[in-house]
């Protein structure tokens, strides 16, 4: 019933975990296997080992809004990164290596060590709001991105996965430049700030972060609707989704997988098999056998 393909990867279902969330080490990797996800993304890995920023680097809003965090893509760089890659693909589920990189020439070195790892797919991301010189200062630019695409299709023989940035009037125009890429993943976190009022400073010690969360998912759900009317591509579906039907929404709007991640916050890791229980029983309600008959339905022709 809920069993999806993406670039020709099968899911058992079409819930995967999102990059950087629980995902830096096998053992959380299979966790997060073993509690219902159809697939897993890695934590973003660069050429080399970043500490990210110092403290605070996550805030939660009120209301249970969402998170904003601003980690500065902490990671142990991608020579000591096989054992993981090895170990999580233990878990029994799709492993997406996520990437990121400050030009072509890195992205093309990161995506060949992740195919030899043995990841079934690279996940380059071309969107994280907050790192300088890297993610959304990259992902804005349709000749970077179009440039580090088609390098990293012409060098691997696994799928290849763009990962954009909402942070721009241009998503389409973005989505069309990464046309070689095998599926777009849509999207990232929201460049977005917070201040404390009482000390009178930003709140994240870096000052700007990505949103995440229940606030963000009309702007996800926006930005895949637009770009599944205009290429037809697959797609990925990131942003706010809590629920079955937050999920439902995404697949109706072009998405024929989604990903979770602030969900784990609220719901904990648990979280995958509730969604995907409560998307079943929508469909039974609803008549509908499998999943992939509600993709892009909610499109106005």
């Amino acid at each position: 019933m809920l069993e999806t393909v993406v670039s020709g990867i099968r899911f058992s279902n079409p819930l995967l975990l999102a990059s950087g969330i629980m995902d830096e080490t096998a053992d959380s990797m299979i966790r997060i296997s073993k509690s219902g996800a159809g697939g897993i993304v890695t934590k973003s890995i660069g050429m080399e080992e970043r500490e990210g920023y110092e403290n605070p680097v996550v805030y939660e809003l009120p209301n249970g809004l969402g998170l904003l965090n601003a980690m500065g893509l902490p990671n142990p760089g991608i020579e000591n990164y096989k054992n993981e890659i090895k170990n999580a693909l233990k878990g029994g589920v799709p492993v997406i290596g996520s990437i990121f990189g400050k030009d072509a020439g890195e992205f093309l070195y990161l995506s060949k060590r992740m195919e030899d790892y043995g990841v079934h797919a690279i996940e380059l991301n071309l969107s994280c709001p907050h790192a300088k010189g890297y993610g959304m200062e990259i992902g804005v630019d349709e000749n970077l991105v179009e440039e580090i695409v088609n390098e990293v299709k012409k060098s691997v023989n696994i799928p290849v996965w763009a990962k954009l940035t909402p942070n721009t009037h241009k998503i389409v125009d973005i989505a069309k430049a990464a046309e070689k890429a095998d599926a777009l993943v849509l999207i990232n976190t929201v460049r977005g700030m917070a201040i404390d009022v009482d000390a009178r400073v930003p709140v994240l010690k870096n000052v700007y972060g990505g949103l995440s969360g229940p606030c963000i998912k009309p702007i996800g759900v926006r930005a895949v609707y637009e770009v599944y009317r205009e290429t037809q591509k697959e797609i990925v579906g990131v942003g706010g989704i809590l629920n079955g039907r937050d999920a439902l929404e995404y697949i109706m709007a072009g998405a024929k997988a989604v990903q979770i991640g602030t969900a784990i916050y609220y719901r904990g890791v648990g979280v995958f098999h509730e969604i995907a229980s409560e998307m079943r029983e929508w469909m039974k309600k609803n008549k509908v056998s499998k999943i992939k008959e509600l993709v892009g339905i909610a499109q106005v022709r």
